[in-house]
C-alpha cells in the first residue's frame, strides 16, 4: 500500500507567541472579506483587505527587524506559509520605501504616464491635503514627510 501523506505543518519554536495575533488577523481578514459592499465603489471594497494584509506584514516584519523577538526560522516559516507578504517586506527594507502600504502604489503600469501613487508624494509637496489612493485607501505613505 501507498503511504498515506498528511498535511501537518511543524510549526518552529516561538510560533505560540505570535500565533494568536496572526489567528486574530486572519479572523479579521475573513470578515473584511464577507463583508458586503453595497453602496461602496468597487476600489473601496478592497481596501479593508489591503490594510489587514498591510497589518499582518508589519507585525512579522517588526518583530524580526526591529525588536528581533523571532527566529529566523520562525520568520521565514511565516513567509513561506503567506502570514507576511515577503515581496512588501523586501521593500520595505530599502530606503525610501520603509513606510510602504501596497505594492500597487509602486508599479508604474498600474498610473497614468508611468508614475506612481499619489499617496507616495510627500505631504508639503502635494496640492491637495487629504487624499485616498485609488488602489488601498492610503492616505500617503511616502517616507520622510
Amino acid at each position: 500500500m501507498p503511504r498515506v501523506r498528511t498535511s501537518r505543518v511543524k510549526y518552529p519554536a516561538g510560533w505560540e507567541l505570535i500565533e494568536p495575533t496572526l489567528r486574530d488577523l486572519e479572523n479579521k481578514m475573513r470578515e473584511a472579506e464577507t463583508e458586503t459592499h453595497e453602496g461602496k465603489r468597487v476600489c473601496e471594497s478592497l481596501w479593508p483587505i489591503f490594510k489587514i494584509s498591510h497589518q499582518k506584514s508589519r507585525y512579522v516584519y517588526d518583530l524580526y527587524y526591529r525588536r528581533k523577538a523571532i527566529s529566523k526560522e520562525l520568520y521565514e516559516f511565516c513567509l513561506d506559509q503567506g502570514y507576511a507578504d515577503k515581496n512588501l517586506i523586501a521593500k520595505w527594507k530599502k530606503p525610501g520605501y520603509e513606510r510602504l502600504c501596497c505594492l500597487r502604489c509602486i508599479q508604474p503600469r498600474d498610473h497614468n504616464f508611468g508614475t506612481t501613487c499619489v499617496c507616495r508624494v510627500p505631504k508639503d509637496l502635494r496640492d491637495e491635503k487629504v487624499i485616498e489612493c485609488v488602489h488601498c485607501g492610503c492616505r500617503g505613505c511616502a517616507s520622510g514627510d
